[in-house]
């Protein structure tokens, strides 16, 4: 029996979207629209509750996907069997047999700290292309955008310790773990315990031993003899299987290094401050305290603010997941329509999902070295500050190097010591300012005024 892994591949790239992407995209071929540019923006209309900001990411892997989407023989066969289009011309199928994405593509860094209503991506391409695009685009980048953004909390709850993600188990899935760790990386973790995210990525692994190991062996010495012989200079001795301070008492009986002990259950603090004691009593300063369990960054910051001696947090569940915010809410609007060599801008007016049309540039200006206030404007005007968005894709094809994973984690970083204070603080209720030109109001109010 073959089984089905259910992992996407080249071959169904295409296919990997909504339906009604191919049935909108049937209708604007068959009504002969299929050349007709059009600009689509990826943003957010809203932060979550619990977000001051965002750190985009994704971009990467939103550049794979746009640069290799086609339709296999096999999926456009699938696809005319389905009875939805039983009545489509067959020259539809003819044209993805040929489809490539053959537009442009701007986007932010990865990286890039960024607020409600700006754009992290942009296509500009014929209508069907940008269309196809769509539930990809938003799944993944929204997917690593909300983990590089609860990174960069966990980050800045921290201060100077490690935090390293523990989450690969507690991911929706395993791509999603592999995904979170790339993006948890990007927004500030220091490493990852996923070995695949290492081989293919060159993120810094870590890890330790499970309670299984220590229950294995029936006696918790034993166990962590057996261990420390395997890895002498690497051994973490997790020391909460039966009695956390006992635990303690057993790891330092070990000869030769001890690189350090995991606490994952319990008092955190008090557990911590008794077991620096224990060590620095033992001369075992050198070894390192790892704490884990249900950790987040509001926990993270009361250990922050209590001093404990605590060096590293391992953070599971509440990082891939993103618990208080498990989605960044991101949406894939039309701005902007090109047909007959004429632009004509394109807006929606639903309450609480209204949008703003053209495309669009991001400028962002400083006072000093902080942010100071976003003005999005046309992407043609001549505004103050430095414009965020990149040109990545031209004609379909790359034009622009990505960063290694390392520059944009360094980017993140910059752009988080960049930010003003008080969007620092894990609760807020100031609002940095993002404003809109009055070029693009103008154009807004025209719009209203016509559909009106």
């Amino acid at each position: 029996m073959k089984l089905n892994p259910l992992f996407p591949t080249i071959e169904t790239l295409g296919i990997n979207t909504d339906l009604y992407e191919l049935t909108m995209s049937a209708v604007y071929f068959q009504s002969g629209h299929a050349g007709d540019w059009a600009t689509f923006e990826l943003f957010t209309r809203k932060l979550p509750p619990t977000r001051s900001f965002l750190v985009a990411a994704g971009l990467e892997q939103a550049l794979h996907y746009i640069t290799h989407v086609g339709f296999s023989s096999d999926t456009i066969s699938y696809l005319r069997k389905l009875p939805v289009f039983s009545r489509t011309d067959p020259a539809f199928f003819d044209y993805l047999h040929r489809f490539r994405f053959s537009g442009d593509v701007h986007a932010v860094p990865e990286g890039t700290v960024l607020f409600e209503n700006e754009p992290i991506l942009q296509v500009s391409a014929p209508i069907i292309e940008a269309q196809v695009l769509e539930t990809f685009l938003i799944s993944t980048i929204n997917f690593q955008t909300m983990v590089a953004s609860k990174a960069a909390r966990l980050r800045l709850a921290a201060h100077d310790k490690q935090v390293i993600d523990f989450g690969s188990r507690r991911a929706h899935t395993p791509q999603a773990g592999v995904q979170a760790a790339r993006a948890s990386f990007i927004g500030g973790c220091n490493g990852t315990s996923n070995v695949l995210a290492g081989y293919e990525m060159g993120i810094p692994v870590y890890g330790t031993m499970a309670h299984s190991f220590v229950q294995f062996f029936g006696d918790e010495l034993e166990s962590f003899r057996r261990f420390h012989d395997a890895f002498p200079d690497h051994s973490i001795l997790l020391v909460d299987t039966y009695d956390s301070l006992q635990g303690v008492r057993k790891a330092l009986q070990i000869g030769g290094k001890l690189a350090g002990v995991r606490l994952d259950s319990g008092d955190l603090l008090e557990l911590a401050v008794k077991t620096r004691e224990l060590l620095d009593q033992n001369h075992r300063k050198e070894a390192r305290i790892v704490a884990s369990g249900n950790l987040d960054e509001e926990r993270v910051l009361s250990f922050s603010i209590a001093d404990a001696p605590i060096d590293a947090y391992g953070v599971g569940t509440d990082l891939v997941v993103s618990r208080d915010a498990p989605t960044c809410d991101l949406v894939y609007k039309l701005v902007e329509v090109i047909s007959g060599g004429n632009i004509q801008p394109r807006f929606k007016a639903s309450e609480g999902k209204g949008t703003v049309p053209c495309r669009k540039q991001i400028f962002r200006q400083r006072e000093g070295d902080f942010f100071k206030r976003d003005v999005v404007g046309r992407w043609d005007e001549d505004a103050n500050g430095e414009p965020l968005l990149k040109k990545w894709v031209q004609r379909g094809r790359i034009i622009r190097e990505l960063p290694s994973l390392v520059a944009s984690k360094e980017y993140a970083r910059q752009q988080l010591e960049s930010l003003p204070g008080f969007l620092k603080l894990l609760h807020t209720t100031e609002v940095y300012p993002v404003e809109y030109s009055q070029k693009l109001l103008a154009i807004q109010r025209e719009l209203e005024e016509q559909y009106a």
